[in-house]
C-alpha cells in the first residue's frame, strides 16, 4: 500500500480502477472517488460492512495478470538485468510487442 499514493495519482482521467483485495482501504477508496474514478475493488473477508463492487467487470482483471505472465516468459524482463530504468522500460515494450503483436 506503500506506493498506493503514486499510483493513484496516475489515474487522473480513468473511469475505473480494478484491483485485487490488497487495495482495499477506505482512503484508497476516497481518493479514487475525488478524481471521479470508480473503484472496483472487492472488499477483504474480516471487513466489517461488506463493500459492494461491479463483479462483472472485476473477472477482467485477468488479463492484467496474464500480460504479467506473458512478460515473465522473457528472461531478460523476468530478471531485470538492465540498470538503467530507461532501458528496462524499453526491453519490456519489446518484449511486449513480440509477445503480443507479432
Amino acid at each position: 500500500m506503500k506506493a498506493a499514493d503514486q499510483l493513484i495519482g496516475d489515474t487522473e482521467g480513468m473511469k475505473r480502477l480494478i484491483a485485487d483485495r490488497g487495495y482495499d482501504a477506505d482512503c484508497i477508496r476516497a481518493a479514487l472517488r475525488r478524481q471521479n474514478t470508480i473503484p472496483v475493488i472487492p472488499g477483504r473477508k474480516n471487513r466489517k460492512r461488506a463493500i459492494r463492487h461491479d463483479e462483472t467487470r472485476y473477472k477482467e482483471r485477468w488479463r492484467v495478470e496474464a500480460m504479467f505472465c506473458r512478460l515473465k516468459d522473457f528472461r531478460r524482463v523476468a530478471t531485470r538485468y538492465d540498470k538503467l530504468a530507461r532501458n528496462y522500460r524499453s526491453a519490456v515494450m519489446l518484449a511486449a510487442a513480440v509477445a503480443f503483436w507479432l
